[in-house]
């Protein structure tokens, strides 16, 4: 990984070798959980097997990724379904505990990664408008001054009073996306989300992501999307199995993951074990 920038997780919050200040630093993370498995059938072996701890076996998410993102910088992350990049926005986001290593975020961040998370289905529009304002880092009076901005971005002035659970999948993008731009964070993350939608709030969407780039913020981008990726981005991070096999720049890293996605396809074998070096 030759282009990627590596840099010291003590000195973040400083200029390294003239490196922009890093915006995200992940050292060393892992995660484990426990899958659960078969019980045995009878009492005496069900409790045996618990005290054995058997009855769960370790899985790993995540296995040593380490990595930084300058402030400023613009990185997609890119893997097959279960390579761990949801598992790694939601470590980066605080959304659990890290078995290992460990992140350190600087500035506020606001993180896209699931439809209507956070919402509650009982609580109007307007309501869970301000909740998440304010769980995002605003005061409730910046939170009342952006209010008709945000509805009239997520055009959704004629349901703002209705309970959340009425909303379509597109509703609740449309809301959680214009909270997100309005709280003008530090770093956002974006998972997957801009796929629900019409192709005319899309578009809104994208602008304003590529607005906020050139204010000089921080996009980490998950997408099986190759064409976003290219668009937003200037680097990938490439995840496979858990493990972090490329980091640098775009016309390293895509070609290598399509050409080995491609090849696991043809034969059969999506498990994609192959590793790419020196990207």
């Amino acid at each position: 990984m030759a282009d990627a920038l590596l840099l010291d997780p003590a000195r973040t919050r400083n200029r390294f070798l003239g490196a922009p200040e890093t915006a995200i630093s992940v050292q060393g993370l892992g995660k484990r959980y426990r899958l659960q498995q078969t019980l045995p059938p009878t009492l005496q072996h069900t409790l045996a097997a618990i005290v054995r701890r058997v009855g769960s076996a370790p899985f790993w998410a995540l296995r040593d990724v380490s990595f930084n993102v300058g402030r400023g910088e613009a990185v997609g992350i890119v893997g097959a379904n279960a390579a761990g990049k949801t598992t790694l926005l939601r470590l980066i986001c605080g959304m659990g505990r890290p078995t290992t290593g460990h992140v350190q975020v600087t500035g506020r961040v606001v993180a896209l990664l699931e439809l209507g998370s956070g919402f509650h289905p009982h609580l109007t529009g307007r309501e869970n408008l301000y909740v998440s304002a304010i769980l995002s880092g605003l005061s409730r009076r910046e939170a009342k001054a952006n209010f008709d901005k945000i509805v009239e971005f997520a055009e959704l002035r004629d349901f703002v009073d209705q309970p959340i659970r009425t909303y379509s999948s597109g509703m609740l993008m449309r809301l959680g996306f214009a909270v997100a731009i309005h709280v003008d964070p530090a770093v956002m993350i974006i998972d997957e989300v801009l796929a629900v939608g019409d192709a005319h709030f899309q578009k809104k969407c994208l602008d304003r992501i590529e607005e906020f780039r050139r204010r000089g913020k921080t996009l980490l981008i998950v997408s099986h999307s190759m064409d976003m990726i290219r668009t937003f981005c200037t680097r990938a991070l490439w995840l496979q199995r858990g493990t972090l096999v490329g980091d640098g720049p775009l016309s390293q890293v895509l070609p290598a993951y399509e050409a080995t996605i491609e090849r696991e396809v043809l034969s059969g074998n999506l498990d994609g074990r192959s590793r790419v070096a020196n990207l």
